[in-house]
């Protein structure tokens, strides 16, 4: 097993952001690198990842429910969370394997925070829904806000989040770079800018950077 599987192993790492980042791709190119280099990685969608949090991601992309409160949201997205960590996350990590997040209750702070939820009833609520499975580092894809949903539109189409306005989503971008700014030590923020490539070179080399500096 080489040092970097040994560093990882029984770690859980977050790639978060606003829509289209590329979150989904770069999860899916560091998983792919992390196993060629002996990492035992379990990756997890954030909603779902579950049968019950699938539900309930249905329920909270559905554009049909244009009525939801934003409290709703928060509770909605804490439940599935909820189910993620104790079915899948907490025994992945009891496991050795690194568990890596697509989105998590950094999202809620960002998307749930720019409707007018104060960040720390965001964090008080995680820790009913979590307790202690909090991600040791969250990487937060950063690109400009209309950059993001542009290619989120041509990916497929806009969900209930994505048609939010530019407004809503400059908000969105701005909480996530607070976080990183009040929290470097759990945070870094990657150039989401360029090609998949380009931003996963970026991806990788923050997570050898921080695998060393965290042994």
């Amino acid at each position: 097993m080489g040092s970097l599987a040994n560093r990882l192993a029984g770690r859980f790492l977050v790639i978060d952001g606003p829509d289209g980042a590329g979150k989904s791709t770069q999860v899916a190119m560091l998983a792919g690198v992390l196993r060629a280099e002996g990492v035992a990685v379990r990756t997890v969608q954030d909603p779902g990842g579950t049968r019950i949090g699938g539900r309930i991601r249905e329920i909270l992309l559905d554009r049909e429910h244009g009525e939801m409160g934003v409290e709703c949201e928060l509770m909605l997205y804490m439940a599935s969370r909820a189910q993620l960590a104790h079915e899948v996350i907490r025994p992945a990590l009891a496991a050795g394997q690194c568990v890596l997040g697509d989105r998590y209750i950094s999202s809620t702070i960002a998307y749930q925070g720019a409707g007018g939820v104060e960040a720390e009833a965001v964090r008080q609520a995680g820790r009913i829904a979590v307790g202690e499975t909090w991600p040791a580092m969250t990487l937060v894809l950063d690109l400009p806000s209309e950059e993001g949903l542009a290619r989120a539109g041509k990916a497929a189409g806009h969900d209930r989040m994505e048609a939010k306005g530019i407004a809503f989503h400059r908000k969105v971008r701005e909480r996530f770079l607070l976080q990183a700014q009040e929290d470097p030590g759990h945070y870094v923020v990657v150039d989401a800018t360029g090609t998949p490539q380009d931003v996963h070179r970026r991806v990788r080399q923050a997570v050898e950077d921080w695998a060393i500096s965290s042994a």
